[in-house]
């Protein structure tokens, strides 16, 4: 058996080409989505994935904003610039690229985007939200793999899937979402023992662990689906996953490759979130989660 490649870059490709519609049906409106782009320093991984997510954004006619910060910058200074964007009406979608440098309490940061515009879907309400099934914003990457394992046409209630990985922006969610569709789902994570143990059953397998070829073909179960979230740069140069990707292809059923699989779905679903946050607003919807106790206002 020779795993059927499940291409991320094909179903952007398709994503994209709809998003120019709901562009030109939002402009119709008197509506141009717009994304805030929040860089703090030059790390050359961030500047990289940052023109990705501006390209993307000015590929489907999405407009960008950068909002630059010095490496040393205060966090007061980032709480304010979020602060005004939260109120802008030309920006309907808020993106703080991480890792923030350790002055900044990422957290901090991250939570004082308003629900309306956290298109990252990182505010404690949209990841709390996961666990009922009504996040106004999913995750990007946990969303764009939902999309790629919708493509195979399996659908994913009773299966027994295993997530290698228990990251806040990747394991987390994506085990959430899975068990929305009612699979039945077991989260692996560094404390785990006999890894293998746990994915030879996987009838679906996602990885995401940030560790280069950590899943062997002798840890998947015949026929499995993989999907391959990691991104590692080798010494070489070489982009590689967390998946031993040739000998794994010989035992799986379907499976992403890295490049080209989830990461072109990762930047396209942040674009479904702004779209999505830019349509609310042109229809007149806004959600606030109910403010917390203790900063209710006393009397």
């Amino acid at each position: 058996m020779t795993a059927q490649l499940i291409d991320g870059r094909h179903l952007a490709r398709r994503l994209r080409a709809r998003f120019r519609e709901r562009v030109a049906a939002l402009s119709a409106r008197g509506v141009v989505p717009g994304l805030a782009v929040v860089l703090v320093g030059d790390n050359p991984a961030s500047e990289l994935y940052v023109a990705n997510k501006v390209k993307a954004c000015a590929d489907c006619g999405v407009r960008s904003f950068m909002h630059r910060f010095h490496m040393d910058c205060r966090e007061t200074e980032l709480l304010d610039r979020i602060a005004a964007l939260n109120v802008e009406r030309g920006t309907h979608g808020i993106l703080v690229q991480l890792p923030l440098p350790p002055q900044i309490n990422a957290r901090r940061v991250l939570e004082s985007i308003v629900v309306d515009k956290d298109v990252d879907g990182f505010h404690l309400y949209n990841v709390g939200a996961l666990v009922v099934g009504n996040s106004i914003f999913p995750p990007c990457t946990p969303y764009g793999v939902q999309l790629l394992l919708e493509t195979t046409g399996i659908d994913v209630a009773g299966k027994n899937v295993v997530v290698v990985g228990a990251s806040n922006i990747v394991g987390k969610p994506m085990a959430l979402m899975l068990l929305q569709r009612e699979a039945t789902v077991t989260v692996c994570h560094v404390k785990t023992r006999d890894l293998a143990q746990h994915t030879i059953h996987a009838d679906i397998l996602v990885v995401a662990a940030g560790k280069p070829g950590l899943i062997k073909a002798e840890m998947v179960k015949e026929g499995a689906i993989v999907i391959d979230v990691g991104i590692n740069r080798m010494a070489d140069g070489r982009i590689v996953g967390d998946v031993d990707f040739e000998p794994v292809r010989e035992r799986a059923s379907w499976i992403t490759p890295v490049p080209g699989g989830v990461g072109p779905m990762t930047v396209t679903m942040l674009i479904e979130n702004t779209l999505r946050s830019a349509e609310r607003f042109a229809d007149g919807e806004a959600f606030h989660p109910p403010q917390p106790f203790w900063q209710v206002p006393a009397g």
